[in-house]
């Protein structure tokens, strides 16, 4: 079998990253991740000013044999994601589900928070 360059994309990073989606639902303001495999003990999120970040694990239920794989895609370990938040939050409000593998942080927006329009010259 042949060596995997340092460039081979169909090795996992170091540290795996979220998708996330991101959206407003009336003064909310949502956030979903797709964490299936993650226990909720794993998982820890924070946020800091216009910054939320979301860390975990995921472990892999058995120990496979480097010579039985096929082929690998799904990403088991430490994951990561930091997004700067679109709108000013009430961060001490935020709450946070997992459901079904699915993650969901509501942070309720502050009043008056809004988003800059930027102007043509």
């Amino acid at each position: 079998m042949p060596a995997h360059s340092s460039q081979d994309w169909s090795l996992p990073a170091q540290e795996g990253q979220l998708s996330v989606d991101i959206f407003r639902e009336g003064e909310t303001l949502i956030i979903r991740s797709p964490v299936a495999g993650t226990r909720l003990e794993n998982l820890d999120i924070a946020v800091h000013g216009d910054l939320l970040t979301i860390r975990g694990t995921r472990q892999m239920i058995e120990t496979i044999n480097q010579d039985d794989w096929f082929h690998q895609e799904c990403y088991w370990g430490a994951f990561s994601r930091s997004i700067i938040l679109p709108l000013e939050v009430y961060a001490e409000k935020a709450e946070a589900a997992l459901q079904d593998g699915l993650l969901t942080i509501r942070l309720p927006i502050r009043s008056g928070s809004h988003r800059l329009t930027i102007k043509p010259h």
